[in-house]
């Protein structure tokens, strides 16, 4: 069927004066997954489009959301569907679809399924970044669930520990927008853990507040919420259903600042407790640090008076499982560049004397410490990856292991293919959907040097 006989609008030249093509409509069939939570398909004529709420093999109506006659791909969203995937159901979440809150890309997909597309990005992506398959980096294809999570077609695991509201002008809490500063008002998320849940912050006004992020600690009953207040609003008494300590950004320095209640929560993993400040990362899944903590140990597999360099080690997770286990005789170096948390990493093993930290950027740190080789690193930098200068920079320390913990697929291929150039190769990867029903995934991967282990 073509699109003018669908009733979508046939691709031609834009009318308007500024040449977007936004609220446009094409019938496709809907190709691939793609990295982003999106999948590819063409228009008749061959324009290409990222399309949100839809499923490979699809044809739906797609309208676009972004993009201009003269972009090289449009964005757009599923808002009809015309022959349904056997992996489509209907949405959990009452504030998902297009249009609505961004938070999650696969609510209208089976559990079993969006592990299988992030299975398909982390395959594509490998390929293409790094010329590696599954078998290159012995994979076995599959996105493991953290255990706990499986549920049935239609529900929902809540999971997220860590949830940033924002809120309008009229008080009401709710979540932004696919790429949008808009806000979807509203009264609970399924995806929230049941610690964020139960303080009730989705069925309460927040006059004169711009943000409400909040925290429930998994390892304690420590509950958190920040409130950003609009300029110069006052902020409100914060009256919520489970004690909770409150924190607020200040509107001149832009700092957080303790109104009352501690300015940190405790976490529990690999058999410690973890004092996590405002600004130090954690896990946002509740079973992911004490998950990654054992394929990261369980790969390294550290041997008594080994030397470790736990890079990116925010509060001293990775360097103080690696401390517990290379004994008195080993040495263990982290390097944090948050001031907060390196400080908490330092009170965190304040009790193992062989752990180091030092708090600044990694890539300016490592060279200045004097350390020249090591036994074990661990990589867990931010989305965007080590890079190849720290790459280069940790082969040269000629580690037999390195643990590589990745949240973005592209990230990961990029830097495998740069240790591929200093002869270090993937021993295995593991690859765990922590983030359910959305498009992100978390991947341990164990390298080590050409030749050995074979």
């Amino acid at each position: 069927m073509s699109e003018a006989a669908s009733g979508a609008p046939s691709e031609g030249p834009a009318t308007s004066t500024t040449d977007s093509l936004v609220g446009e409509e094409y019938e496709v069939e809907v190709g691939p997954v793609a990295h982003g939570g999106h999948c590819v398909a063409r228009t008749e004529a061959g324009r290409v489009l990222f399309v949100r709420h839809t499923l490979p093999g699809e044809r739906v109506v797609a309208r676009v959301t972004e993009g201009r006659s003269d972009s090289r791909f449009l964005r757009a969203d599923a808002v009809r569907i015309l022959d349904a995937a056997k992996d489509r159901v209907a949405a959990p979440c009452p504030f998902s679809g297009p249009g609505r809150c961004g938070g999650c890309d696969w609510q209208h997909v089976k559990p079993g399924a969006q592990r299988r597309l992030k299975a398909e990005v982390l395959t594509e992506q490998l390929h293409r970044l790094a010329g590696l398959t599954p078998e290159d980096i012995h994979w076995d294809g599959t996105v493991e669930p953290a255990p706990g999570d499986k549920v049935a077609p239609g529900e929902v695991p809540a999971w997220r520990t860590r949830m940033g509201y924002a809120v309008d002008e009229e008080g009401r809490v709710g979540l932004r927008r696919h790429r949008s500063h808009e806000i979807e008002p509203i009264d609970h998320c399924p995806i929230a853990a049941p610690g964020i849940a139960e303080l009730g912050i989705e069925t309460r006004q927040w006059p004169g507040i711009a943000t409400v992020d909040a925290v429930a600690a998994t390892g304690s009953a420590d509950r958190q919420v920040v409130l950003t207040p609009r300029p110069g609003a006052r902020l409100p008494i914060v009256e919520l259903d489970r004690p909770v300590s409150v924190l607020r950004v200040g509107e001149k320095d832009g700092a957080v600042h303790r109104v009352h209640g501690r300015d940190f929560v405790r976490e529990r993993a690999d058999d410690r407790t973890w004092r996590v400040g405002e600004g130090g990362f954690w896990q946002v899944h509740p079973q992911a640090a004490e998950l990654l903590v054992d394929a990261v140990m369980r790969g390294l597999t550290p041997r008594k008076g080994e030397t470790a360099i736990d890079l990116y080690c925010g509060v001293g997770l990775f360097a103080g499982a690696l401390a517990q286990r290379v004994g008195e005789k080993g040495a263990v170096l982290g390097i944090e560049s948050g001031k907060r948390a390196a400080a908490d990493a330092r009170r965190n093993l304040a009790d193992l004397p062989r752990v180091r930290i030092e708090q600044g950027k990694v890539e300016q740190v490592l060279p200045r410490t004097g350390i020249t080789e090591a036994d074990l690193v661990v990589l867990d930098p931010p989305r965007a990856g080590a890079g190849k200068r720290l790459v280069e920079r940790v082969a040269a320390l000629g580690p037999r292991r390195i643990a590589y913990v990745a949240c973005d697929p592209a990230a990961l291929a990029r830097d495998l293919s740069y240790f591929a150039t200093h002869n270090y190769r993937p021993r295995f990867v593991r690859a765990f959907d922590l983030f359910p029903m959305t498009h992100h995934m978390e991947c341990v991967a164990i390298l080590e040097p050409v030749g050995e282990g074979d």
